[in-house]
C-alpha cells in the first residue's frame, strides 16, 4: 500500500497518514496482524518528522485500529479481538456525535433533512463501493521504496509492504 502526504494540504500530516491507513484497512489492503513500518522508517520515507508519524500511530492505537507491540512495532489490530470492544464502542459514540454535528451544520446552511439523508447515503455507498471495487480488482501492490520527499512541493510517499 502506498502512503502519500502533502505538506501543502490543509489537513495535518498525521491525519493524512491515519486516514490512509484506515482506508487501507477498510479496503483490505491492510489486514489484521500485518506490521506497519517503524516510525523512523515511515518518517524517513515520507520525508517528515518522526513525531508526526508517532502521533498518527498513537491516534490509530487509541481508536483501536492498531496494536503496539513495544519494540516489535505497530500491527493492524484484529477487529474481532476482545480488547477492541471498548475502543469500538467509544469510536461508535464519537462517529455518531460527528455525524450529528454534520447534520446540524447542514441544517444551519438551510439544507433539508431529506437532502442530508441523500448526501449521507451517497457517501456511504461511496465508502462501501470503494471496498467492493478493491475486493473485485485485487492486484499486487508495488513493493518498491520511494525517495523521502518528492520534487513536488512538500509531497512524500512511502510503501507499506504486504
Amino acid at each position: 500500500m502506498l502512503i502519500a502526504v502533502d505538506a501543502a494540504a490543509a489537513e495535518p500530516l498525521y491525519l493524512q497518514i491515519r486516514n490512509q491507513i484506515v482506508a487501507g484497512i477498510a479496503t483490505g489492503q491492510l489486514e489484521s496482524g500485518q506490521s506497519l513500518p517503524s516510525v523512523r522508517s515511515l518518517a524517513s520515507d515520507l520525508g517528515i518528522n518522526l513525531h508526526t508519524v508517532n502521533k498518527a500511530y498513537a491516534v490509530l492505537r487509541d481508536e483501536g485500529y492498531v496494536r503496539m507491540r513495544g519494540r516489535a512495532g505497530a500491527v493492524i489490530a484484529d477487529p474481532a479481538a476482545a480488547d477492541r470492544a471498548d475502543a469500538d464502542a467509544s469510536a461508535q459514540v464519537k462517529m455518531e456525535d460527528d455525524l450529528f454535528k454534520l447534520a446540524l451544520a447542514f441544517r444551519a446552511r438551510g439544507g433539508a433533512r431529506g437532502q442530508f439523508l441523500e448526501a449521507a447515503a451517497a457517501q456511504a455507498a461511496r465508502a462501501y463501493g470503494v471496498m467492493e471495487d478493491a475486493e473485485a480488482a485485487r492486484r499486487p501492490v508495488q513493493k518498491r521504496k520511494t525517495a523521502g520527499a518528492s520534487s513536488s512541493a512538500g509531497a512524500g510517499k512511502a510503501v507499506i509492504p504486504q
